[in-house]
Formats: C-alpha cells, structure tokens, sequence
C-alpha cells in the first residue's frame, strides 16, 4: 500500500554534511510517527530520530546536537540533516513512517535503505 523512496546518500569526508530524504507515495491520509534508523555490517540497526505528528523530535545519544530531523507533511517527506559527520556513522541508513491510511487504518513502513560513507 505505500513506499518509501530514499536518497541523498553518499561519500563524504569527516566533518562534512548530507541530507536524506524520504519520500513516501501510495495510500496514505497522513504521516503520522516516522524516524530514521542505520546498520552497519555485522551490528544490530540503531534508532537513531523520530519526530511525532506534532513535530516534537527525539534523538540518540550517538547523534544528538549533530543531526536534525524534519517533516514535510504536503510532500509526505521526512528528511535528515546530518552535519559534523565522523567515520563511525558509515552505515546504511533507513527510514521508517507510520502512516494513517484512508479509512482510519493505520500501517508501518521501512524505505530500501541509503548507503552513507564517511572518510577519514
């Protein structure tokens, strides 16, 4: 019933920024919770922001103060700002949304996953 499109991954050196985007399309009446979570090979997948209908965010440790999320409910797009980027945050990153269908059913979903490489 819906799918999530991610992009804006990427290579970036330590230090720098990248914004992800995801855009989600199919039956959907409004986002309600969305967030973003990433894995690295042979970890278990990190929650790493989630930002509620009212817009109130929340974020890990691991990323606090360094990346943002935000919600474009006209889009049904959430992004991620991710600034002063180190080595340890290379990872496939994903997004996830809860959405409320037409009809007042509700459902989760997770996009493809983005590869985002950070360099030394």
């Amino acid at each position: 019933q819906v799918q999530l499109v991610e992009s804006g991954g990427g290579l970036v050196q330590a230090g720098g920024s990248l914004r992800l985007s995801c855009a989600a399309s199919g039956s959907i009446f409004s986002i309600v919770v969305m967030g973003w979570s990433r894995q690295a090979p042979g970890k278990q997948r990190e929650l790493l922001a989630t930002i509620t209908s009212g817009g109130s965010p929340n974020y890990a440790n691991s990323v606090k103060g360094r990346f943002a999320i935000s919600r474009d409910n006209a889009k049904n797009t959430v992004y991620l700002q991710m600034n002063s980027l180190k080595p340890e945050d290379t990872a496939v990153y994903y997004c996830n949304v809860e959405v409320q269908h037409y009809g007042g059913s509700r459902g989760g979903y997770w996009g493809q996953g983005t590869q985002v490489t950070v360099s030394s």
